[in-house]
């Protein structure tokens, strides 16, 4: 069952279960996610919330594991509205784990984030950096690795959560993609921009101790991510314990990197404006990920920027109202 199977990840995810032959389907409110994205596979329409429907789900399907993408994940809005985000991530997390514990569900995927880590206090994070969030959105991942921790210990449901840095990209023939409202999301908003769909880009600083000023993110493309769940799937029917990876490029490109590739790919220019710093920014934030590859045996199909920057235009050109059309 891939919880929040109608989202961008958890769609991708779901897609790529189905193709390498397993019995998965989506479950999903479409709070936020589309229902065209599931494609031709089974949607099981309803609240995470409503036990009664999750465990009956559960049960009814003979589920073996949870892919657990369904969470609100906007990192301002969880600053100004933490209820909603402790409740959604945090309590509705925990109703699912029950229902998955009645069922008896032996495994769980976890959707995690960098996010748990907060500042960091080296160039390249791996698993071992501590973990201080810094804004209630990483505090609601914090909380649900510990969940789980604990949930293997007394009850012996074993999971793997995968942290992420930033997911980017769309499905390479552009059958589906990234969809949010409000978009947040650094390349979708450059691509809108050279489009002419957006209006011109706010690059926030021009003065970090980067090597052109501007801040560097670590982006890993949609599909590599999801092949990474699956591959954290099939290392816990393995028999092994319950571990974390970190999930990303291991490299970085800053904003104004991404966006002279960007123009690259599409041939078009991307208009932008400098814009002061925003506060709680980091200069750089990149992630190792050796331990993935090492353990999961993961390796990225699309580690360069323009592969992820291409198949993401690709959705884009196909779909400028993206799932409406």
């Amino acid at each position: 069952m891939v919880a929040g199977g109608a989202g961008y990840i958890g769609s991708h995810t779901l897609w790529l279960l189905r193709q390498r032959g397993h019995d998965a389907f989506a479950f999903d409110n479409l709070s936020e996610g589309h229902a065209a994205a599931v494609l031709d596979a089974d949607l099981v329409q309803g609240d995470l919330a409503d036990a009664e429907l999750v465990e009956r789900t559960l049960r009814e399907r003979k589920v073996e594991a949870v892919f657990h993408f369904a969470a609100h994940c906007y990192v301002g809005e969880s600053v100004t509205e933490p209820a909603k985000y402790y409740k959604n991530n945090v309590v509705t997390t925990l109703s699912l784990l029950e229902s998955m514990r009645r069922a008896g569900v032996p495994f769980f995927v976890f959707s995690s984030t960098c996010a748990t880590y907060g500042e960091p206090k080296q160039e390249r994070m791996d698993e071992t950096h501590p973990q201080w969030p810094v804004n209630p959105y990483g505090w609601t991942k914090f909380m649900v690795e510990r969940m789980l921790a604990d949930f293997d210990r007394a009850y012996g449901l074993r999971s793997v959560c995968l942290r992420y840095f930033n997911a980017a990209g769309a499905h390479p023939e552009g059958l589906i993609g990234e969809d949010h409202d409000p978009e947040t999301h650094l390349i979708p908003l450059v691509l809108g921009a050279a489009a002419g769909r957006r209006p011109a880009l706010k690059v926030f600083g021009d003065d970090w101790p980067t090597p052109d000023g501007s801040c560097i993110r670590d982006y890993i493309h949609i599909l590599d991510l999801a092949d990474a769940h699956l591959r954290g799937l099939d290392y816990l029917r393995a028999g092994n314990p319950c571990a974390a990876f970190n999930l990303g490029n291991g490299a970085g490109y800053s904003v104004l990197e991404v966006i002279r590739a960007a123009e690259e790919v599409t041939g078009k220019r991307v208009p932008f404006e400098m814009a002061p710093r925003r506060a709680g920014d980091p200069a750089r934030l990149v992630g190792d990920c050796r331990r993935a590859a090492e353990v999961l045996g993961w390796k990225q199909a699309f580690a360069d920027l323009p592969s992820i920057l291409s198949s993401a235009w690709r959705w884009h050109e196909r779909h400028p109202d993206g799932f409406k059309d």
